[in-house]
């Protein structure tokens, strides 16, 4: 099982109003583990970066004056995502971004290069409803180190969001723990079933006639649905 956990940062809230992605970070799980293998790349942007955007992530535009454009690092990042389950926190806001992106650039939806897309903020609203369910609160949750978290970045995010993720599907570890021992032992059993000729004991006189009692006093109490 191959997974990508993704990030992004952008230049503001809404690609329709124009505003474009600034960061791309993507990690690469397989079977569960880290693979230490991951695509991470600040882009030029063509326009200016909302004051709001600014202050979330640190990023300016003086910075970005000599990043690549979308067009430049597109075929190698949607080559890293293809046929992966895409891991995001708020998957609607990243796929949107990288579908006006890809779009930009006539290519295909993102939807058509993963083989799924997982949002990390509907599974944790689903179990913890009512509660504050951003990065920083779920980090709390499961005692995750992110102090050097002072401002959102990219590659930061999608390393945390990697181990929030392991925390909250850890019972799927136990349950294919529990299977890949038990299953063994069961196939073990019944090979052992197949190979044994067991003998069959018939009850004696004495045993027929206490069955029999027991019987008896069952129909006397009424019992007659045993």
């Amino acid at each position: 099982m191959r997974q990508i956990f993704l990030d992004t940062e952008t230049t503001g809230l809404y690609p329709a109003h124009g505003h474009r992605i600034i960061e791309i970070a993507a990690i690469e799980m397989v079977n569960r583990r880290p693979t230490n293998n991951h695509r991470h790349v600040y882009l030029n942007p063509e326009r200016e970066i909302d004051p709001a955007a600014q202050e979330v992530h640190g990023i300016t535009l003086e910075f970005l004056q000599d990043k690549p454009l979308f067009a430049a690092i597109a075929a190698d990042m949607m080559d890293f995502i293809r046929d992966a389950e895409l891991i995001i926190h708020n998957a609607p806001f990243d796929v949107g971004f990288l579908n006006s992106e890809l779009g930009r650039i006539g290519l295909q939806p993102i939807e058509t290069i993963c083989s799924k897309i997982t949002d990390t903020l509907k599974m944790a609203k689903d179990s913890r409803p009512g509660q504050r369910n951003n990065l920083d609160a779920l980090c709390k949750h499961f005692g995750i180190d992110n102090s050097k978290r002072t401002l959102h970045g990219a590659l930061l995010d999608a390393e945390l969001l990697a181990e929030v993720y392991m925390a909250m599907t850890r019972g799927q570890d136990s349950l294919l723990m529990d299977l890949a021992q038990t299953l063994p032992d069961v196939v073990q059993s019944i090979e052992i079933g197949h190979e044994r000729n067991l003998k069959v004991l018939k009850a004696d006189e004495a045993e027929l006639a206490a069955h029999n009692e027991y019987i008896k006093s069952l129909a006397k109490a009424g019992a007659s649905n045993w």
